[in-house]
């Protein structure tokens, strides 16, 4: 027997419809919602490795998914490297803007406001510090070149902190919960969580050996499509083999090459970090925005609060197609498809239609055809997105080929 055994198909996570209904479509530009997609993949971001191979014991897949629905760590800090590469093409920081406008777009215009800073995690690398202290307190830092952003949950308020404008964003709301909900990106638990929503049975579930992970001990489990069709090659998660805590995450393409997502801790402790950590009071001199929608329901409020749907893929229905996260889905498991009408007509702006910058966006896609007629793909390593010419979008983690089958289906 192997010294790891291992289980596949494991049954984990299938408590969710994968037939969703439809939510308002966001009027972006068109481009910006492909690359919007791919940006939400970055929800499924844990931690980083040191090589080494540990001698543990024995432990099945199954056993190991359990251990880790089971952890209850409350508190943590640390550093965080993530490296994203999607493959998005080298427009010299375009891209990163456009992910940026179109979240203020939908926000108060704050450079500070979370769902516009935390977009900058769709490419390259960058350093994260996170701590946590219990579901009301958790702190993430994103570390720049003379600079530093920060967003800190402290009870019942969420302050969002640019260093480099100087500018302030706070949320208040008498609803716990919504800010339970608003938990940094970066918290290992909760992007482990959302990969294992797509593990069903398409997919095969093993224990691939053990490794060493910030200094602690850690079991790696390994997921893999057993579909065609997808762009997801696997996707590897190491465990902390004495809390249950996800250490580290990679997700590689289909395609090879290097990691589409490459993220984990080089420095943790499950020490309870310094009260102080999450204390913040807005620097003198500060512009402060106020969050315009704290006091409307929590379900509104949910769908755009502080960067939520970064970490639950496509959708909320993470990669393998799971949840309820309000678009349509076609198709199953790994291979499904989410849909959406933008509403307009024309597909992506070219010419005098769209000026310089819609011509240019127009000449990175592929024109293709089918039954659902014409439109244009946008692609990156890991999602691809159809913008039909009637104004339907079709966006998933699949081949472009599997996008046309899905727009010809869904005529």
């Amino acid at each position: 027997m192997a010294p790891y055994e291992s289980d596949d198909a494991v049954g984990a996570a299938r408590d969710e419809d994968p037939r969703s209904g439809r939510r308002k479509a966001a009027r972006y530009a068109v481009p910006v919602a492909v690359v919007g997609v791919a940006a939400a993949t970055i929800g499924l971001v844990p931690a980083l490795a040191s090589s080494g191979d540990p001698d543990l014991p024995k432990i099945t897949a199954q056993q190991l998914i359990e251990k880790m629905a089971k952890s209850d760590v409350q508190q943590l800090s640390g550093t965080v490297k993530i490296s994203t590469d999607l493959g998005l093409p080298d427009l010299g920081g375009l891209e990163s803007g456009m992910l940026s406008g179109a979240a203020q777009g939908s926000g108060d215009g704050s450079s500070a406001d979370p769902r516009a800073k935390l977009t900058e995690l769709v490419s390259g690398t960058h350093t994260l510090r996170v701590a946590a202290d219990g579901p009301d307190r958790q702190k993430v830092s994103l570390l720049e070149s003379g600079a530093e952003y920060s967003l800190i949950h402290d009870g019942k308020d969420v302050w969002g902190y640019d260093s480099k404008s100087n500018e302030v964003y706070h949320s208040t709301a008498a609803d716990s919960g919504r800010h339970r909900a608003a938990e940094p990106p970066a918290m290992p638990k909760n992007f482990a969580d959302e990969a294992l929503k797509a593990v069903d049975d398409t997919t095969s579930v093993t224990v691939d050996g053990t490794a060493h992970v910030a200094g602690r001990d850690a079991y790696k489990l390994l997921i893999q499509p057993r579909q065609s069709g997808t762009t997801v090659g696997a996707i590897s998660i190491a465990v902390d083999a004495k809390t249950g805590v996800p250490l580290k995450f990679t997700l590689t393409p289909k395609s090879g090459g290097a990691a589409v997502v490459d993220a984990g801790y080089t420095q943790v402790s499950f020490s309870r970090p310094a009260a102080s950590t999450f204390d913040f009071t807005p620097p003198k001199g500060a512009k402060v925005t106020e969050d315009k929608d704290a006091a409307k329901a929590p379900e509104h409020s949910r769908e755009r609060e502080h960067g939520g749907d970064v970490a639950k893929g496509l959708g909320g229905k993470g990669l393998g197609g799971k949840g309820t996260g309000g678009l349509n889905v076609l198709g199953e498991g790994w291979t499904s498809v989410a849909t959406f009408d933008t509403g307009t007509k024309g597909g992506v702006p070219t010419g005098s239609q769209g000026g310089d910058i819609g011509g240019f966006l127009g000449s990175l896609g592929d024109q293709v055809s089918g039954k659902f007629g014409k439109g244009t793909v946008f692609s990156t390593r890991l999602v691809n997105a159809l913008v039909t010419d009637d104004g339907k979008v079709y966006a998933g983690a699949v081949t472009k080929d599997a996008l046309v089958k899905a727009a010809d289906a869904g005529k």
